[in-house]
């Protein structure tokens, strides 16, 4: 993450909001009375799916299951799950 004061990010803003969205960035932008961050509002919607796929209870601990299950190559074909050919 790049960190840039107010002044700066304010003359470089357009310059920002296209790298954000264009390139995935994220910048912290300073101020005497906090930070903010900028980012593109495709990275925003994935993080807040992100933790609220992550608050849901069990929900981690299946996931590590089914990484193990993958790794051990204990998986279904598409066909086997929708029970046709595809």
């Amino acid at each position: 993450m790049t960190t840039l004061s107010a002044t700066d990010a304010r003359r470089e803003f357009f310059e920002l909001m296209k790298r954000a969205t264009a390139g995935h960035r994220i910048y912290r932008i300073r101020h005497r009375k906090g930070s903010a961050v900028l980012m593109s509002e495709e990275d925003y919607e994935s993080l807040l799916e992100t933790l609220e796929l992550l608050s849901i209870p069990g929900f981690r601990a299946s996931m590590k299951r089914s990484a193990a299950q993958m790794k051990r190559g204990d998986t279904y074909s598409l066909e086997e799950v929708l029970g046709e050919e595809v």
